[in-house]
């Protein structure tokens, strides 16, 4: 039987077992596979736009869990104009007297568009429950309006995917560690995950609760098993892919036209331009 990583309880002998004997993926296999993955990206890209498809990812977890490293994978193929990221800071003064969820639904997606949210409208039910930055009423006032508000952008047509990626205490750690000692990474670490390390067993609690009210038949949380970064991202991919029915579309035919004829253009001196030191 399979025991989420971060449910802050005593993991199964049986769970330890099959995570010992769980091989790890190969850099090469993983590159080939992710590689195959993201042209059927590309392929439900433009199913997306040449149907008017409205579809909204939500990626949320706990910190260092893997997150950002799916979505970019996800994106780095992709065309922008068709799927973005909105990665929300926290609100403003403004923000903060509006109806909860106005913030959000001014990044929803128009037709042809895809949207993926690092960290969405569940804010609410994890961080700011556990950090104390909302109050009884709001906090329970989100959980009874957060199925319903998710039935009504169903029913207008958008397509709603939800990923939790459930990673364990240890692997937090040693990310965290790993973020800690890395220059080039020390800018993701914020006081916020500093107490989210401390306050383990609140965020276990916390997520239990948000999903005992939002994890409902129309609009279904799916975990992704997060300790193994690479299969994560793989299969996180392969089953948004699976989710969302599409065909390829055949680009149509290109061919580069000519160059028209330049006589009578002259090109101004090279020495009046000012070039980049070449240092490498």
């Amino acid at each position: 039987m399979y025991l989420p990583a971060d449910d802050g309880c005593k993991v199964s002998f049986i769970y330890k077992f099959m995570q010992q004997k769980d091989p790890k993926l190969s850099d090469k296999v993983y590159e080939k596979e992710l590689i195959r993955l993201q042209l059927e990206l590309v392929k439900l890209q433009e199913w997306i736009r040449e149907k008017g498809l409205r579809v909204v990812v939500i990626f949320e977890g706990r910190d260092a869990a893997g997150k950002g490293g799916t979505i970019k994978r996800i994106t780095e193929k992709l065309n922008p104009r068709v799927c973005r990221i909105v990665a929300l800071t926290k609100p403003t003064e403004r923000e903060r007297t509006q109806w909860y969820f106005q913030r959000y639904v001014a990044h929803l997606p128009a037709q042809g568009e895809m949207v993926l949210l690092d960290r969405s409208w569940y804010n609410r039910a994890v961080v700011e429950r556990v950090m104390g930055f909302c109050t009884e009423n709001e906090y329970w006032e989100f959980l009874r309006s957060c199925p319903n508000f998710e039935r009504m952008l169903i029913r207008s047509g958008i397509i709603l995917l939800k990923y939790w990626f459930s990673v364990s205490d240890k692997e937090q750690e040693r990310r965290f560690m790993a973020r800690i000692n890395d220059p080039t990474k020390r800018w993701k670490f914020s006081d916020v995950d500093l107490k989210s390390f401390e306050l383990w067993t609140e965020y276990s609690k916390a997520k239990d609760e948000m999903f005992a009210y939002t994890d409902t038949k129309q609009s279904p949380w799916y975990v992704v098993r997060a300790d193994d970064k690479k299969k994560a991202r793989l299969n996180c991919i392969h089953h948004m892919l699976s989710m969302i029915p599409y065909e390829y579309i055949p680009p149509d035919p290109l061919e580069l036209p000519k160059r028209r004829n330049s006589v009578g253009y002259i090109r101004p001196p090279i020495n009046e331009q000012t070039f980049v030191p070449e240092v490498y």
